[in-house]
């Protein structure tokens, strides 16, 4: 008797289902998915105990007859493939008919459906993959599917679900974000204590945003405005056999493939510990890729501290046969056609939008001074993205008329114009506006970048938010330095602090990548060459990155064994900054320079150099060079941060400092 046997149809399923269903949120996942594929314009996503209890999805979708509901728990069973050609071109977010199946085999589930056509539903019971009933009710059109007792049957899997808050914080985030990727639809989602998120139709992902996370969470963010890219796709090779036809429905000529970006990424003073909070949908759907990951690490690099990463909410849509979806079990792993192609784009546009926004650092407000417009969840959800908070209906509509208003002229307000004090003038004489004019003022006019609640609710055609931008440091007055290492400033929107050893680093390094483009470096030589001894290490390193010293400036020969003389350096470095550069320069470990891309190294150097050459702090600054340092910051490229991802100003706005005083 042979050794290899046929599984049963019911270990067969639980095996599937130990793919497919990894907890109660992956439950959720696969029925949210069946139900955006079938046309659903109203989502109910009920849970009881994190999902273990219950997890019940209704929908108003095109339902279901007979027999399809009763083929849907076969394996395999799908309405959206028929050829293996269909494979390369996906275009609903199921399509394995494996997880109706696989639910079934490890849970007690109710399938309740019917189609606009038919009078009458189905209703079809099932426990652990067993079929209990099939009978008919009157309901209306659409599906729900409960799911009740998960993995009652397999206790060993049971046992590894973690805490019911834990497994609804998995559930509440999922549909959190299909909720942000399908704007279109109303989404409900309750549990025993009442409802933790209901969001209803919107036209714009702006008002989304606003509608899930609020006001505050928006004001934090940079959003990308829907750019495209186009690719020019060569035909793949055919047989001869297919040849003729492909000529004939012109399969056989290039292509143009349009790729789009939007969505929204976080300011570089919002940080995370882990890239838990960066979240992509390709073509709608939910995915994890280290490909897009890298994108984005590589976009903010040199903006935020290495090891920490951004909030990344970001909608990227593709011709479907430009991704292959089938890659995964759970779909949640994605292979690119033309993997480079999309890094750069990703990269790119989102390094653009930061260049192009400069997005300001703000002090936080303390606690008792905020407003929120954001009410908590019903129940205390450890959710991982702290500062996102999900909203419930209580939420005030949002107001799109705030995005269109910009301050009149007449009424802004520059400190900078202010008459300066006389020692001499009486306390009682107002100097500059009132603080009444002020807080009546800013009653009237929204800062650019916040969002205000207005009695009004008008829905015209919502536009993009003016944001802050720290190209208007350039306009500040400097009034002195704190220690002899910040900058303190004025200008019409509150109070900076500038980091004057960082912003001259991130002005000198910007300067040094040009020149090394421009292959023009500045560079001078050493009175006395500095002769330096390295370790066996440190040689070798030398010898894999001599030519990117060269190009930065340096002039650098052998002096015996292990001895190397510095004779020409990047201008503005003293012999004892040379020495302690290249030291730190070659300190970088093996492994790590060996994953370094040449832009990586490029950026590496530059840094260095910058951070050596950069006025220090405890380091008095006249008044002309404190503006020369604001005006040179403001035309650089990325002024919100040095190259190792501090920040280098902070603004303190005024509407912020009156409400300190309780002005307002």
């Amino acid at each position: 008797m042979g050794r290899i046997k046929v599984l049963p149809d019911s270990i067969a399923n639980k095996i599937a289902a130990g793919e497919v269903v990894e907890r109660p949120a992956s439950v959720a996942k696969e029925l949210i998915e069946n139900s955006l594929d079938a046309g659903a314009q109203r989502l109910r996503i009920d849970v009881e105990t994190g999902g273990k209890r219950l997890i019940r999805i209704a929908d108003d979708g095109v339902g279901m007859g007979n027999d399809d509901a009763l083929l849907a728990f076969e394996r395999h069973a799908t309405s959206k493939l028929r050829a293996v050609h269909d494979l390369q071109s996906i275009s609903t977010l199921g399509f394995r008919g494996e997880a109706l199946p696989s639910i079934a085999s490890v849970s007690r589930l109710l399938l309740e459906t019917r189609t606009e056509e038919e009078a009458t539903g189905t209703r079809i019971e099932i426990a652990g993959g067993r079929m209990l009933s099939v009978t008919e009710e009157a309901r209306p059109a659409g599906t729900t599917v409960a799911v009740r007792n998960l993995f009652y049957n397999v206790p060993a899997r049971r046992k590894f679900l973690r805490t019911e808050k834990t497994e609804l914080s998995h559930i509440a985030s999922l549909v959190t974000h299909y909720s942000l990727a399908h704007i279109d639809k109303t989404i409900l989602l309750t549990n025993e204590n009442g409802e933790l998120l209901n969001v209803t139709p919107v036209e714009s992902q702006r008002e989304r945003v606003y509608q899930v996370f609020g006001s505050s969470t928006l004001d934090q963010l940079v959003e990308l405005s829907p750019v495209q890219r186009e690719l020019q796709v060569q035909p793949q090779p055919a047989p001869r056999t297919q040849a003729v036809s492909r000529a004939k429905d012109g399969l056989d000529q290039p292509r143009l493939q349009v790729f789009r970006l939007s969505g929204f990424v976080s300011q570089p003073q919002i940080q995370k510990l882990n890239r838990n909070s960066i979240y992509v949908f390709v073509n709608r759907r939910l995915i994890r890729d280290r490909l897009v990951l890298r994108a984005i690490s590589s976009a903010f690099h040199n903006v935020i501290p290495s090891g920490a990463f951004p909030f990344a909410l970001l909608f990227l849509d593709l011709p479907f046969d430009e991704v292959d979806v089938n890659v995964h079990p759970s779909k949640t792993e994605v292979r690119f056609r033309h993997p480079s192609f999309v890094h750069d784009f990703v990269r790119d546009e989102i390094r653009a939008c930061l260049v192009a926004s400069k997005p300001i650092s703000t002090f936080p407000v303390p606690p008792a001074s905020q407003k929120e417009v954001r009410a908590q969840p019903a129940a205390d959800i450890p959710f991982s993205e702290a500062s996102l908070t999900l909203s419930r209906s209580d939420l005030p509509p949002f107001d799109e008329s705030i995005l269109k208003h910009e301050p009149p002229p007449t009424r802004a307000l520059d400190f900078t114009a202010a008459p300066p004090i006389d020692m001499g003038m009486a306390v009682n004489e107002p100097v500059g506006p009132s603080a009444d004019s002020v807080a009546a003022s800013l009653d009237e006019v929204s800062t650019p970048g916040t969002v205000l609640q207005q009695k009004t609710h008008s829905r015209d055609p919502i536009v993009d938010l003016p944001a802050d931008s720290m190209a208007r440091l350039g306009q500040l007055r400097p009034l002195g330095q704190l220690h002899d290492s910040f900058i303190i400033a004025s200008g019409r929107d509150g109070l900076w602090i500038i980091d004057q050893h960082v912003a001259h680093e991130r002005i000198l390094f910007e300067k040094v990548l040009r020149e090394r483009t421009r292959g023009d470096t500045e560079s001078q030589r050493l009175l006395v060459p500095a002769i330096i001894t390295l370790r066996p290490d440190q040689e070798i390193t030398l010898t894999r990155i001599d030519e990117e010293f060269r190009a930065n400036g340096f002039e650098i020969e052998p002096f015996g064994h292990r001895t190397i003389a510095v004779k020409a350096a990047p201008a503005g470095l003293s012999p004892t900054q040379v020495e302690a550069l290249l030291n730190e320069i070659l300190d970088t470990p093996e492994k790590e320079l060996r994953e370094l891309s040449l832009d990586d190294l490029q950026s590496r150097v530059a840094a260095t150099i910058a951070c050596h050459a950069a006025i220090k702090v405890n380091m008095p600054l006249e008044p002309a060079k404190m503006q020369w340092l604001l005006d040179e910051l403001a035309r650089a490229e990325c002024p919100m941060s040095c190259p190792h991802g501090r920040p280098i100003a902070l603004q303190y706005g005024l509407r912020d400092i009156l409400k300190a005083f309780h002005r307002l």
